[in-house]
């Protein structure tokens, strides 16, 4: 192929110089070297065709500048004849690459001639000037001519990129281009040294592909070969006024299971067919991403309303549900699909938040599919707002960043004694005010922030710990985390760590767990969890009774405790079906082996009942209220712990006391009573 390709070049060439036979024996090497090396042209991955750069232009160059236009074109066409060939490119493409490269000579002989360029064996500092600016003529006529053919055959979207991508190759083109002269000077010298410049010109192809290797990496993923997330945001942000797009973001549902079970290597070969999958099913007008991890995206170009999505999303869930064959054994996969539609001005980042917040939605109801509705949307900008200063605070040192830890005891019914804390969230927003748990957690969970945000309070949380210990008051601390957090993976290295650089025992911090994180992906939050348990570290479930757990997550998960939501507490003393169900999960527990712990005890009547019931802790205001560690500190140096049966120290501190009094806590100390 190539050798029929230089063939026909040089048969062209020959064709085109016919009256110009009387040209010097320098002249006809470096025409026949042009035709040669254009038969391997330099192609930047990924780059339109009129963007490929000919090495020819080294030789033409000089061509141009020693023996003017007419017999350089006449060259360059040739090459021109022979790369198109090479690339398979159709007439109409190779036309335009003729038409660049005959308008850069153009002007590059014009510059010459301007500036009475004359070469010989010593040129001056004059012909450098001359040599130069020619240069940079014949850069820019050939770009000004693609930047016009480009502009009359398209619809004018995406200039922008194409500008930003443009550095390596003006670089590699002025290369060969000032490469010119210095072979021009060669060939009147000494014409047998003119092949030494294939060297050169090998050096910048290697440069050529090595730019366009690292462009790529910046644009695809590299083990699958698909898009990466900052090409998504650069299709996201292109403008496509009649058109309605939507952003379908999957997690692959137990995908570390096969990790673990075939091992990495295995897991990369099932997300390459997980790509090759869906790049069989989605249409080629659409987009598919893979994000990072087991999370991949589809941008549909094409869709009329919230029902075409859902059955674009459905058409994904399909394809997935096949199994995939990997190493002889059919892997069964799923995965979660959030959608967000894209109208208005809305941006990248706020699509992408959208379409997360709704693939946890679905993986914390059990659904395949769920979809960023009107009534989350309304909210959105005050959440971002919201999430975009959390972001920002959380980049200041402690305390400037507005983070606030309390503590609630949580105490033996059967003794009295306080055997833990609950790390309870608060945020003093500088505008807001004091930010809730409930609020705050909402608005970071569907977003990375929540991740900084967890690492956060696990730092304080954990050297906190250490300052207890060292003041011989050792306390075992409890932390929410998200399903976010177990989601990552990587929350037992971090835990790891930080007990290893506070000295702190794993049996001092305990993580709570809610039941809707483990719905999202029971198998990741399985392994996650069992690896924080042989390090030590306790791990209890939240909220129970409020969620969807199956009783045999329960039995499989290693827990320590299980915590009674307060929604059932609180209606013991009046509602018979809340104590029946209390008391029920009190004996669940029990026949576990776990401990059950009652949340939201505000009154002597509940703690009666819930001694009764065999409950082992409490917590709530009827013993204390959330407090900063340093009055916990005073707390517990007044606290004297009360039995259950001994009524009338109970009856005599009351409940009032503590209710109003935030931090002084039941009961009170001497001076009180």
């Amino acid at each position: 192929m190539i050798v029929s390709t230089v063939t026909a070049g040089v048969a062209a060439l020959a064709l085109l110089l016919a009256p110009a036979a009387a040209l010097p024996p320098a002249f006809w090497m470096m025409a026949l070297l042009a035709v040669l090396v254009d038969a391997r042209p330099y192609v930047v991955p990924g780059r339109r065709a009129s963007a490929v750069i000919l090495p020819s232009i080294c030789f033409t160059f000089a061509v141009v500048l020693a023996w003017g236009a007419a017999p350089a074109i006449a060259v360059q066409l040739a090459a021109v004849v022979v790369a198109g060939s090479r690339m398979r490119h159709s007439l109409r493409r190779t036309v335009h690459l003729g038409l660049q490269h005959t308008a850069a000579l153009t002007a590059a002989a014009g510059v010459a001639g301007l500036g009475h360029l004359r070469i010989d064996a010593s040129p001056d500092w004059w012909d450098a000037l001359v040599i130069c600016a020619a240069a940079v003529a014949w850069i820019t006529a050939r770009h000004a001519v693609a930047g016009l053919v480009r502009g009359l055959t398209s619809d004018g979207r995406g200039p922008v990129r194409r500008r930003r991508r443009g550095h390596a190759d003006l670089l590699a083109s002025a290369a060969l281009l000032l490469l010119g002269p210095v072979v021009l000077v060669a060939a009147l010298v000494a014409p047998i040294l003119l092949p030494l410049a294939l060297l050169a010109l090998h050096a910048v192809h290697r440069m050529v592909r090595w730019a366009g290797e690292s462009e790529r990496a910046t644009r695809f993923d590299t083990l699958t070969g698909l898009p990466n997330r900052r090409a998504l945001q650069n299709a996201m942000a292109e403008r496509a006024p009649d058109r309605r797009r939507a952003l379908l973001l999957l997690d692959l549902d137990r995908f570390r299971t096969v990790n673990d079970a075939l091992g990495h290597g295995a897991g990369d070969r099932l997300l390459t067919r997980v790509a090759d999958r869906l790049t069989a099913v989605v249409p080629d007008h659409d987009l598919v991403v893979r994000l990072g991890g087991d999370e991949f995206a589809v941008l549909a170009t094409r869709v009329e309303d919230p029902a075409a999505a859902r059955r674009i999303a459905q058409h994904l869930t399909e394809a997935l549900s096949r199994p995939f064959p990997l190493d002889g054994t059919p892997v069964e996969l799923s995965a979660s699909i959030g959608i967000a539609l894209q109208s208005g001005r809305r941006d990248a980042s706020t699509l992408l938040v959208e379409a997360e917040s709704a693939m946890y939605e679905a993986k914390q109801r059990g659904d395949q599919v769920a979809m960023h509705g009107p009534e989350a949307a309304k909210h959105t900008p005050d959440r971002l707002s919201l999430v975009a200063d959390l972001r920002t605070a959380l980049r200041r040192d402690p305390p400037d960043d507005g983070i606030v830890l309390y503590y609630q005891p949580q105490i033996a019914i059967a003794t009295g004694e306080v055997v833990g804390v609950e790390a309870l969230l608060r945020w003093r927003h500088p505008e807001r005010g004091t930010v809730g748990p409930e609020e705050l957690l909402r608005a970071a969970e569907p977003t990375p922030v929540m991740r900084l945000l967890t690492a956060r309070v696990l730092e304080e949380v954990v050297a906190q710990l250490a300052v207890w210990r060292d003041g011989r008051t050792p306390l075992r601390a409890a932390v929410n985390v998200s399903a976010r957090d177990l989601h990552a993976g990587d929350i037992a290295d971090r835990v790891g760590a930080l007990l290893e650089r506070y000295s702190v025992p794993a049996d001092l911090l305990q993580l709570e767990i809610t039941e809707s994180a483990l719905m999202a992906d029971p198998h990741r939050v399985l392994e996650t969890t069992t690896r924080l348990c042989r390090m030590g570290v306790a791990i209890s479930l939240d909220d129970f009774g409020t969620g969807y757990s199956s009783l045999q997550h329960l039995r499989r998960l290693p827990l320590s405790e299980v915590k009674i939501d307060r929604s059932f507490v609180l209606g013991m003393t009046s509602d018979r079906g809340d104590a029946a169900i209390v008391r029920s999960v009190i004996g669940l527990a029990e026949a576990l082996g776990l401990r059950a712990v009652a949340e939201g005890v505000e009154d002597e009547a509940t703690w009666r009942l819930l001694a009764a019931a065999g409950c082992h802790t409490a917590q709530g205001w009827f013993h204390a209220r959330p407090m900063p560690a340093a009055d916990l500190r005073e707390w517990l140096a007044r606290y004297r712990p009360v039995r259950p049966g001994k009524r009338g120290e109970i009856d005599s501190a009351g409940t009032s006391q503590t209710s109003s009094n935030e931090g002084a806590g039941w009961p009170p100390s001497p001076a009180k009573r």
